[in-house]
């Protein structure tokens, strides 16, 4: 499975016009993938959307994205959006595709730009720290980019800030996180709180 991460910026006195748009365009008859989660910010920056669809293969996927740039009205918010993002990533290898289900009642997005050779260190780090750090709390999934510069998402769902903090400060003390050698690797890191749509089949 391929994944699409689109961001879409707007007002925040937007957002619900925004996530009506979206919702409605990307479970049109004619949408190729399939939603898998939405969800609007609510630390970090505001006024923006995440968009998480998984597809087939990057033929059906090169379709949904051709369907975007060519539309009157992407993303059905055309209306209201300053700004829109979409890109690719495939996930890490030993990670299983992500399920829609109820997770959590916060979701943390981490993306990380990688120096140009540390993805496949940052791929060996985490498959080497996951199954410990797996047993504190889920990961929904990790990806890297396949366009643009060098660069992993992460998406962790928590039952709260507070389960949040406890459980990074927990997986620290015990010396199973962050994973080793993976630090190294980064150029810059980015996190933001985001809150599932009434819509989003990950909640």
């Amino acid at each position: 499975m391929l994944y699409e991460f689109a961001t879409l910026s707007f007002h925040p006195n937007d957002t619900r016009k925004a996530v009506a748009g979206a919702q409605a365009y990307v479970t049109a008859a004619e949408a190729k993938g399939r939603l898998l989660g939405s969800w609007t910010t609510d630390i970090g920056t505001l006024g923006r959307m995440f968009v998480l669809r998984g597809f087939s293969d990057a033929a059906e996927l090169a379709a949904e994205r051709r369907r975007a740039l060519f539309a009157a009205d992407p993303f059905g918010a055309a209306e209201v959006l300053t700004g829109l993002e979409m890109d690719s990533y495939a996930p890490f290898p030993f990670l299983p595709p992500v399920v829609p289900g109820n997770y959590g009642k916060i979701y943390e997005f981490r993306t990380y730009r990688l120096k140009p050779n540390g993805l496949p260190p940052t791929i060996a780090a985490w498959e080497e720290a996951m199954p410990a750090r797996s047993k504190l709390s889920t990961l929904l999934i990790n990806m890297y980019a396949l366009d643009g510069a060098p660069r992993i998402t992460h998406i962790w769902p928590y039952a709260s800030l507070d389960a949040r903090a406890a459980i990074r400060t927990d997986a620290v003390a015990k010396g199973i996180w962050p994973p080793k050698n993976g630090p190294e690797q980064l150029v810059t890191a980015t996190s933001m709180i985001g809150v599932p749509t009434e819509a989003s089949p990950l909640a």
